[in-house]
């Protein structure tokens, strides 16, 4: 990444940590676009540079995000447990959400509006994940393989809508290790 790439993405960063830290402070309806410029020190045309709308601050995903999950599936050993892999890029792949993970469900609960714009967010993720999964199965494995991801999937579900957006985010990732671990108990022993 070049010079320019990395002011383009400080900037990016820059006012979507501004924009979480005001909605955090004091709600998605009582701050501006013009507020959120104002805390990152850019002018609004510079905001509407990088994002579409006030909606897009709080859900577009980070520029490097594609990289960081594609990441998360190459690191994963070609013999590791199809159950054990789905564990750790699921765990992994939470984890950049715990600045706005809580805004987020916040968000979706309070305005129906705005949850209906973060609608679709993790598709492209999930594609590329069922992609991989797809990919490292055996022939005559793949009702066991799908059945894997779909229930890591659910186990994660489970563990957001248990978890409150007032408690912290480590409380999140403890819940959904626990779903994860409750949920694999019996998948984990198939040979997939």
């Amino acid at each position: 990444m070049g010079l320019r790439e990395r002011k383009k993405l400080e900037a990016w960063r820059s006012i979507r940590e501004c924009a979480l830290r005001l909605i955090s402070e004091r709600g998605f309806d009582a701050v501006s676009v013009e507020e959120i410029a104002e805390e990152a020190n850019v002018s609004r045309t510079t905001f509407f540079n990088y994002f579409s709308c006030k909606e897009a601050v709080v859900f577009d995903p980070d520029p490097l995000e594609t990289q960081f999950w594609q990441d998360l599936l190459a690191s994963r050993p070609d013999d590791e447990p199809l159950w054990d892999a789905l564990t750790g890029i699921l765990l992994g792949y939470v984890t950049q959400f715990g600045d706005r993970l809580a805004i987020h469900k916040r968000l979706k609960t309070e305005s129906p509006a705005v949850a209906a714009s973060a609608r679709g967010a993790g598709d492209h993720f999930q594609a590329e994940l069922r992609a991989w999964v797809t990919a490292r199965t055996p022939a005559g494995s793949e009702l066991d393989a799908q059945l894997m991801l779909n229930t890591a999937t659910a186990a994660i579900g489970t563990a957001l809508t248990l978890w409150k957006p007032t408690e912290p985010f480590e409380d999140f990732l403890d819940l959904a290790r626990t779903c994860l671990h409750k949920a694999g108990s019996g998948l984990a022993a198939l040979p997939v």
